[in-house]
């Protein structure tokens, strides 16, 4: 469900900053006992001033750290009168060291709050792009069933670079996996460009191969760009016969067949998209056995080139290998869990995962 901007209360502190939080406020009630214990010539009263601020930490309501810093006030004015031979500059400088640091941490908590209220309207803007680009896949279509994954490397995004598609055209169904090379907005606009193209190419073009040159002739006439887009297109025709493969710069497919693990490498190397008329060359078709209860997984950098706290890669076919491979859904599943263990830290570049298992 989208989120449509609803402010709603931060989470709880974890439990270790809880836990600092309340041996703040113990040590504040230790410094106060000491501060009556200790007679009337020696006051702890400027310590008062973290109260506040301890209040402030994870609420979002600017009243919480206001009354709080009244009570501290209350509380100095008490001293005050306990520890008459204390000068009364401290006294002062203590009382007004508290209203500061309370007008201070109510100011803190607002813009807080302002900022989260703005990062919900942002993550709500990218996830109605992410929407609109790249659309549910629904788990069958045609011969095939059909499981998606796309994860951001950082939490709060929720769109990036990597793209994909899958769709029923006259040829079978055809499917898109790719990555723009940029971040940001560009990135963006340039993953709405090759999806739009896609969409329009693959129902209209017969050979596969055509739809990546158009693919490719669609971004090159754009206006001055860094962005370049590695792209995997697969077609799978209705009727049993063989796959076809068209690999525009983008690591290989994994082919999964009677428990064995391999590289659907390309005929030739090829360029990625918007790289074509520069190094020269042609986008060329690979044909594929694809046969019943076989499984195809494409799939971003992301994921391959994911590494550990030794800087070692993410061994995809080793660990693919030794997966089920019946069900797309529980594949990509376990693969992100192994992914995300391996690495340990988090990724550090969006991930995409488009697996489809041949049912006829």
């Amino acid at each position: 469900m989208v989120d449509r901007g609803v402010w709603r209360p931060p989470p709880l502190l974890p439990r270790w900053s809880r836990r600092l939080t309340l041996g703040g406020y113990v040590l504040i009630a230790m410094a106060v006992l000491a501060d009556v214990a200790t007679g009337p010539d020696v006051t702890f009263s400027p310590v008062l001033a973290a109260v506040p601020v301890l209040a402030g930490a994870g609420t979002r309501r600017a009243t919480v750290p206001l009354v709080a810093g009244a009570v501290a006030g209350v509380i100095v004015v008490g001293l005050t009168l306990y520890d008459r031979e204390v000068p009364l500059v401290v006294h002062v400088t203590a009382a007004a060291t508290v209203i500061m640091v309370t007008f201070f941490s109510c100011a803190n908590v607002a813009v807080v709050a302002a900022q989260e209220r703005e990062l919900v309207r942002v993550r709500t803007v990218a996830e109605v792009a992410q929407r609109a680009l790249l659309r549910l896949v629904p788990r069958r279509m045609g011969p095939l069933v059909v499981a998606v994954r796309y994860v951001a490397a950082e939490a709060e995004a929720r769109i990036g670079g990597d793209l994909y598609e899958v769709m029923r055209t006259p040829y079978g169904v055809r499917l898109l996996l790719g990555d723009v090379c940029g971040k940001g907005l560009g990135a963006v606009e340039t993953a709405a460009d090759v999806l739009g193209v896609f969409r329009e190419a693959a129902r209209a073009e017969p050979d596969l191969a055509e739809v990546a040159k158009r693919l490719d002739s669609a971004l090159a006439r754009r206006p001055v760009s860094e962005e370049f887009v590695t792209a995997v297109l697969v077609g799978v025709p209705d009727a049993p016969g063989p796959a076809v493969v068209v690999n525009c710069g983008h690591p290989p497919p994994l082919l999964c067949h009677a428990g064995e693990v391999s590289e659907v490498e390309p005929p030739v190397d090829a360029p990625p998209l918007a790289l074509l008329g520069l190094v020269g060359g042609d986008y060329h078709a690979r044909s594929l056995v694809f046969d019943r209860g076989d499984l195809l997984l494409l799939y971003t950098d992301g994921v391959a080139e994911a590494r550990d706290e030794t800087d070692r890669f993410y061994p995809l076919v080793q660990r693919l290998a030794a997966m089920p491979h019946e069900e797309p859904d529980s594949l990509l599943d376990e693969l992100l869990v192994d992914v995300r263990a391996y690495v340990g830290s988090g990724l550090t570049d969006d991930a995409a995962l488009l697996a489809i298992r041949r049912e006829r």
